[in-house]
């Protein structure tokens, strides 16, 4: 008979709790401020450093991209039997001649001549050091491909430096 009476007693409404809050405290805007600003500050130094690894993939790319073009080269040079010591001219394609050193690129302004280095803007083509570097690097010597022609008894080498990018 208790339980009886409970449930007529609640249904009157007489432990029915009236709110008649229409908006949020100050403390839960604050609360939220709170987590919203330690979520940006951890996020934000990931962001922030990105413009840097983007340019470091863009030199390894750059690097990817003249062996690709030297080992087209290698193969346009065997086929004209220009497999020894150099400079010896080739034609690369229809229009575009380069020379070539033991059947690769002679220096680094031959190899960009047969690469689309895209926008060009982005590139410093530097032939005295025989170096492709980035141009939007912080530091332009520390964001580079070097090439160095083959010999008669090694292959070409390619350095990236990606460390100041």
């Amino acid at each position: 008979m208790s339980v009886i009476f409970f449930l007529k007693f609640f249904s009157k409404g007489v432990f029915t709790v009236k709110s008649q809050q229409k908006g949020f405290t100050l403390i839960e805007l604050i609360v939220v401020i709170v987590i919203l600003g330690i979520l940006a500050a951890t996020a934000l130094p990931k962001f922030v450093d990105l413009s840097g690894d983007a340019r470091a993939g863009v030199i390894r790319g750059v690097e990817a991209s003249m062996r690709s073009a030297n080992v087209m080269l290698y193969g346009k040079a065997a086929a004209r039997n220009a497999l020894g010591a150099g400079p010896t001219p080739i034609s690369a394609t229809n229009t575009i001649n380069v020379n070539v050193d033991y059947g690769y690129a002679a220096a680094v302004a031959d190899l960009s001549a047969v690469m689309d280095l895209s926008p060009a803007s982005d590139f410093v083509i530097d032939t005295t050091n025989n170096v492709i570097q980035h141009n939007g690097a912080t530091t332009k010597t520390s964001c580079q491909v070097k090439y160095e022609a083959a010999t008669a008894t090694t292959q070409p080498k390619y350095t990236a430096t990606t460390s100041g990018c």
